[in-house]
């Protein structure tokens, strides 16, 4: 089982940056898929952004789009998502999760693999 672990959340100002990392343990990441996903609060979880097991696709929300990257080091086992240009609007808890379907997906169902979940707050 893949065991996912978030980090590098945290409280900052409208229009800074934050990196979320995503670890894995038990498995080589490598071999799958990794979304980042996102809950405000009172509001569904919704897609943000998802990589493929090499880093070659990537695959970006409209409303991230330009200023948050998916990114991946197979060599560390992480996925990564810089995060710039923070809005109030993208508060929420950000969670990576890993898909062993092959191909890139925005449905929470593909996604059997889930961490914890790490809260970034932006604030005006």
């Amino acid at each position: 089982q893949v065991q996912l672990v978030e980090s590098g959340g945290g409280m900052v100002q409208a229009g800074g940056s934050l990196r979320l990392s995503c670890a894995a343990s038990g498995h080589t990441l490598s071999n799958y898929r990794v979304g980042w996903f996102r809950q405000a609060p009172g509001k569904e979880r919704e897609f943000v952004a998802a990589i493929s097991g090499d880093g070659t696709f990537t695959d970006t929300v409209d409303s991230v789009k330009g200023r948050f990257i998916i990114s991946r080091d197979n060599a560390k086992n992480t996925v990564n998502l810089q995060m710039n240009s923070l809005k109030p609007e993208d508060t929420a808890v950000y969670s990576c999760a890993a898909s062993g379907r092959p191909y890139l997906s925005r449905n929470l169902p593909d996604y059997p693999y889930w961490g914890q979940g790490t809260q970034v707050t932006v604030s005006s």
